[in-house]
């Protein structure tokens, strides 16, 4: 179902999230691709920023912004390790990213299907195709070892 570029672009998301991992954030990575070029990065930096809109999607959508000096990032597609909350996916939409993949589904925070299905909504003035499941078992560990170390502190 995934290309092999799909594949090479979330293990870059993965990446990222590792870098968030290695600072004790959530690990969340994004990355964002134009014409087969990743022209975006982010991770989670919320704790470190201080800043609660410092996701990885947002990074990732003002860095490709800023690569492409618009704020509309139309033909651009996202990766991302964990479906975008209802504030990224807004963003995403707001943006017009035309692709949306994530690995894993958020049950407490999910907003592309799971709580809420935001990038699918018809009320809104744009819509993102998505796709769900690449690279899951590799996210859903990262994640998982993360939140053990947390409970393990407490």
């Amino acid at each position: 179902m995934f290309s092999d570029k799909d594949i090479y672009f979330m293990k870059q998301a993965l990446r990222e999230a590792e870098k968030a991992y290695e600072r004790n954030e959530v690990p969340v990575g994004a990355v964002i691709v134009f014409e087969d070029k990743i022209i975006g990065r982010g991770y989670n930096q919320t704790l470190s920023l201080k800043d609660p809109t410092a996701h990885a999607e947002m990074i990732a959508i003002t860095s490709a912004a800023n690569y492409l000096q618009d704020y509309r990032l139309e033909g651009c597609k996202i990766y991302v390790t964990l479906e975008p909350c209802p504030m990224c996916a807004g963003a995403l939409v707001n943006a017009r990213i035309s692709q949306l993949y994530f690995s894993v589904f958020d049950p407490k925070a999910g907003a592309c299907g799971t709580l809420f299905n935001i990038t699918h909504n018809k009320a809104l003035n744009h819509q993102i195709k998505t796709f769900s499941g690449l690279l899951e078992n590799e996210s859903k560990s990262l994640l998982q070892a993360f939140f053990a170390g947390l409970r393990k502190l407490n």
